[in-house]
């Protein structure tokens, strides 16, 4: 058994496709019509088996808890990359209080979803 997409709110698919391809380096797994103005849209990170999947957003107001966590090798490099994209950081890297010598950050995607970034567990 595993996973094959995470649902993840949006307001608007494109800008979202637009966010997560062009600043985190996601591909696209899927994108068609599904009627109207709605379309089916995976994403996927390069080694990642899991997709996300765009799926309406039922508020406007942003997540105040984290959605995701992704996970990345140099977390420090990553932050000081999505930063020079423009990407808004909302906690710079440090220690995760739950996980003592992980280094964690947090940060918005285009949609106001709050992301973590964490280091891999051995």
């Amino acid at each position: 058994m595993h996973l094959q997409f995470a649902e993840l709110p949006v307001s608007d698919q494109d800008r979202a496709k637009a966010f997560y391809t062009e600043k985190l380096g996601c591909h696209v797994v899927a994108d068609a019509s599904m009627g109207g103005d709605r379309r089916w849209i995976e994403l996927g990170f390069a080694g990642a088996g899991t997709a996300l999947h765009f799926v309406p957003r039922q508020s406007e107001a942003p997540s105040s808890d984290p959605v995701l966590v992704l996970v990345e090798d140099d977390v420090k490099g990553t932050v000081e990359a999505l930063r020079a994209k423009g990407v808004e950081i909302v906690t710079e890297p440090g220690e995760a209080p739950y996980m003592p010598g992980v280094t964690v950050a947090e940060f918005r995607d285009s949609e106001g979803n709050r992301m973590v970034l964490s280091e891999g567990r051995g």
